[in-house]
């Protein structure tokens, strides 16, 4: 049975400070738990280098029933389709169908410093890399080699999981035109970081959909990410927002899609206010065409504003 996607979800991260979080699977199980007894549907979890994200999403989902969990979004570049699969495909079956896997090109800063590979053709690494993951994960094998990727069966093994049913949904964290339309045709939606309303409205979803439609596939999940924080002290966290998200204003894709909002910087696409504000602005990105909300920061102004916000997401939800 395929699990209803939820409207509202919320990005999950703890403390890393050893005096506060003796162990930090356990803290974000709490905080999940947390967020699915407030109404949210969804948690997400960005790859770190510290954990795994899609073991992590695992293991939160196998505790918390109900909840639905995501990664958003590991990164391609350095990795490989069929090891991919089999970590997408063991979260599925141990959280009973409720996961979805996120993908992105990453930045260029976080893949040639640390793995030493370079960053290059990335859409035709995209496209390969999508080609390559969908039957292994919906038909028990692929066989493909293209230019930068090659991906194959060994003899008599199968890259099918029991109990790793529905296939696992792919969504692709894609800005650009391109890597829009590669999504659309190759994967199951997208999610979209820094992208405003008037952006989803203008450029991603119209060029996910289309692209969609003209492979024939159904229409996208649109799933956006929305740095929110319900506060009562909104000066204050809009110099944090700043400090804090600016080391996107540096990427050139989330420039051109911060500047396709109108916005000057990363930062100014932040949610902030009282419930109302931040509820109303929520709404655009529905109007928009995001099919769900995922709010992230979360917890940029502490534990009691983080509090009030999932407690205003929770409300949306039932609404």
């Amino acid at each position: 049975m395929t699990t209803p996607a939820p409207t509202f979800g919320v990005a999950l991260s703890a403390s890393t400070d050893p005096t506060h979080t003796a162990n930090y699977v356990d803290a974000v199980i709490d905080l999940a738990r947390e967020a699915v007894d407030l109404g949210l549907g969804s948690a997400w979890f960005g790859q770190r280098f510290d954990y795994d994200a899609a073991a992590l999403a695992g293991f939160v989902g196998r505790e918390v029933p109900g909840l639905c969990v995501g990664t958003s979004a590991i990164p391609i570049v350095a990795r490989h389709p069929l090891l991919v699969s089999s970590q997408a495909q063991t979260a599925q079956a141990a959280t009973g169908g409720r996961f979805r896997l996120g993908l992105a090109l990453g930045a260029q800063a976080f893949v040639e410093g640390p793995f030493g590979v370079p960053y290059d053709r990335p859409i035709a690494r995209l496209r390969e890399f999508l080609t390559a993951l969908r039957p292994a994960l919906t038909s028990g094998g692929t066989e493909f080699s293209g230019d930068l990727i090659t991906a194959t069966n060994p003899a008599g093994m199968t890259t099918a999981l029991p109990g790793a049913d529905p296939p696992v949904p792919v969504l692709v964290a894609a800005l650009g035109p391109q890597a829009l339309a590669v999504s659309g045709e190759l994967a199951d939606g997208i999610l979209p970081f820094l992208a405003g309303p008037r952006a989803l409205e203008n450029v991603a979803v119209p060029t996910v959909t289309a692209a969609a439609s003209a492979a024939g596939r159904p229409a996208p999940q649109v799933v956006a990410l929305v740095a929110a924080i319900v506060t009562s002290d909104p000066d204050a966290v809009r110099e944090r927002a700043a400090a804090t998200m600016g080391f996107y204003d540096a990427v050139p894709s989330y420039q051109r899609i911060v500047a396709a909002e109108g916005a000057e910087r990363a930062a100014d696409l932040v949610l902030i206010g009282d419930e109302d504000t931040v509820a109303a602005g929520l709404r655009r990105y529905r109007d928009a065409g995001a099919t769900e909300i995922v709010a992230t920061q979360t917890d940029l102004d502490g534990p009691e504003s983080r509090a009030r916000t999932w407690r205003l997401l929770g409300e949306l939800a039932k609404d």
